[in-house]
């Protein structure tokens, strides 16, 4: 048979090509491999430039600490800022009562050990607000295509079931559908970690703080084909 045949591109077979049609799946879990937290620096004062001057310098301090790890750091990236008056009822009018001042910073490490130090040290840091964990594979990782693998060989092993149940073989593959292949991050939202610290800024930096001990969660990955394949007619 060739593609133009017309027991191929017929949509539901024919007696001479009969089509089956199967759904192939896979679940694998897998550890890590990135690790991603927030980091919300703030900074406050009723002069607008102190707290400007205030921020530069926390923002300097933390971009220093997370640097200070060196290849664990996979990536750092500086998100929104902002800085703005905070107004208060004063009589008929308002005033500004004092100014506020925001940097959102995202890193992600592949050095669990050094994540649980790094977090715990960010989150000694004054006015630092830590959030995170959110556990991830990389895109490129190789339980993708392994999950991809194992769905299209549950499909093919399926299809011969049937074919088996009929008395016949499997004789061409029509089609292959990849309806989803990713990874489902298991949910980290009640156990994540939100520390922050408030109080006067002080340069300095405690080197020594206990060190929170995080647990990598699983990851969960999915992969789905639909396959259809041609049956030899077989003898009903």
């Amino acid at each position: 048979m060739t593609q133009d045949d017309p027991t191929l591109s017929a949509p539901h077979g024919t007696p001479q090509a009969p089509r089956l049609t199967v759904r192939g799946e896979a679940h694998l879990e897998a550890d890590p491999e990135l690790a991603r937290i927030g980091i919300t620096i703030t900074a406050r004062n009723t002069d607008r430039r102190t707290t400007l001057d205030d921020l530069t310098r926390r923002n300097a301090t933390t971009l220093d600490l997370i640097k200070s790890y060196g290849e664990a750091v996979e990536k750092l990236q500086t998100g929104a800022f902002s800085i703005a008056p905070e107004f208060t009822k004063h009589g008929r009018g308002e005033r500004i009562r004092t100014y506020r001042g925001t940097v959102h910073l995202t890193t992600e490490l592949t050095d669990f050990t050094a994540l649980g130090e790094l977090t715990t040290r960010l989150a000694d840091l004054d006015l630092t607000r830590v959030d995170g964990p959110w556990w991830s594979l990389r895109p490129t990782s190789p339980v993708h295509a392994a999950a991809r693998r194992q769905a299209v060989h549950e499909a093919v092993r399926r299809a011969r079931e049937y074919a088996d149940a009929l008395g016949t073989t499997l004789a061409a593959l029509v089609e292959l559908a990849d309806i989803g292949a990713e990874g489902h991050p298991a949910r980290f939202d009640r156990a994540m970690v939100r520390m922050s610290a408030a109080g006067p800024y002080t340069d300095g930096i405690d080197d020594n703080p206990a060190t929170l001990d995080l647990e990598p969660e699983r990851q969960e990955v999915h992969a789905a084909v639909n396959a259809r394949f041609t049956l030899h007619p077989p003898t009903l």
